[in-house]
């Protein structure tokens, strides 16, 4: 492992603890007061409110909907007024978006990056009127005015999709060769390489030994060629066109894929679309299959037996998490963060606060999604 994802992983140990009691305070959706830090401590509720602006990347992706929706209303309840903007993946958008909330007076601004390396002029505007700047769960690089970064522990997620994939072929004990085909996630996107990183860390190894045998050839020789795997904008449709290739052009007859790496859920369910098009059933030899956010559509997929798991970010903690850094700034106390030293944007190490991620799997899905509040048992068909 280089020196970069050995800090990384330093930082995975010391994050636990505080994650854990940000998730647990974790309740119903539907009840934001319920959540641990819906209203932050009181003493750091601002006297009189003001504008807080929330800027997402896209409404395409149902996560993105789950946070900004709730943020905005724990902001709201906490008596910020807030502006919520959606910039369907485009870079400009995002950009003009951020300038009207310049303009209209934010005092603080919360940004889910679509391109993390292409707000650095912007956020001079903001730095020069003092508005201080979150990073919503993407770094955004290249820019010295990024004051502090709220995410999950990122390389963690991708260990435990390499981990899974590991435990579920029997790897440690030499089992295989089987077929493996690895995906990656936007190359703009920061977290996309500590995804893959996390996961690669743990399955470079048995590529390498010939355990997962990759039929397409596209297993990264070095750290840096994730990108050349990389699904652009994250999306399905592309997803399901590049594994549709991969099964039409070195797959067929007695060779079947037995194993995929996907990082996301967006990813994994064109993945899936893909295998039931080239006559994969669930429960006759349908391959392990990875993924994260516990999307609705992907959870149906699980119980359906379309995909193996799926590494869930409890979103509501980190908008919990995210409104009580808020308000802290607000109130001029010291912000809550709990690294400072490995998410570096390449001007600055930005302090981060970490959350931890949980693999959720079919035989979980109900403690972990229905008993949380997440999904009703009716959202799942249960």
């Amino acid at each position: 492992m280089s020196k970069t994802w050995k800090k990384v992983a330093v930082a995975v140990a010391t994050a636990g603890l505080f994650a854990t009691s940000l998730a647990a305070c974790s309740s119903e959706r539907e009840t934001p007061a319920a959540t641990g830090g819906a209203t932050a401590s009181e003493d750091a509720a601002p006297e009189a409110g003001g504008l807080i602006g929330i800027a997402m990347p896209t409404k395409s992706l149902e996560r993105w909907n789950r946070d900004g929706s709730h943020l905005e209303e724990l902001l709201k309840t906490a008596g910020f007024d807030v502006s919520l903007q959606y910039a369907d993946n485009k870079t400009d958008q995002q950009i003009s978006q951020i300038e009207n909330m310049i303009n209209d007076g934010a005092k603080v601004l919360v940004i889910a990056s679509i391109d993390g390396t292409t707000l650095g002029p912007v956020l001079e505007q903001a730095a020069a009127k003092d508005i201080k700047v979150i990073a919503y769960d993407r770094l955004i690089n290249e820019t010295p005015n990024v004051d502090y970064y709220a995410t999950f522990d990122n390389y963690k997620v991708g260990q435990l999709q390499g981990q899974f994939i590991e435990d579920a072929l029997g790897l440690k004990d030499g089992k295989g060769p089987f077929n493996f085909e690895p995906f990656a996630g936007s190359p703009d996107d920061n977290n996309a390489k500590f995804y893959f990183q996390g996961a690669w860390d743990i399955l470079k190894q048995y590529v390498e030994s010939g355990k997962l045998v990759v039929p397409s050839g596209k297993a990264p020789k070095t750290d840096d060629q994730w990108t050349n795997i990389g699904i652009l904008g994250w999306g399905s449709d592309d997803a399901q066109a590049e594994m549709e290739n991969r099964l039409n052009s070195f797959y067929g007859g007695d060779t079947k894929v037995e194993v995929v790496l996907s990082p996301n859920d967006s990813l994994a369910l064109g993945i899936a679309q893909a295998l039931t098009g080239a006559g994969y059933k669930a429960g006759e030899g349908w391959p392990v299959l990875t993924g994260q956010d516990a999307d609705q559509a992907n959870v149906l997929n699980m119980l359906a037996g379309k995909q193996s798991m799926t590494v869930w970010k409890d979103t509501r903690a980190l908008g919990d998490a995210v409104a009580n850094m808020v308000q802290e700034i607000i109130a001029g106390d010291e912000v809550t963060t709990n690294d400072t030293e490995t998410y570096n944007n390449n001007v600055k190490v930005v302090p981060t606060l970490l959350l931890d991620p949980l693999v959720v799997t079919p035989d979980t899905v109900e403690k972990d999604l229905v008993d949380s509040g997440f999904y009703t048992a009716s959202d799942l068909g249960l």
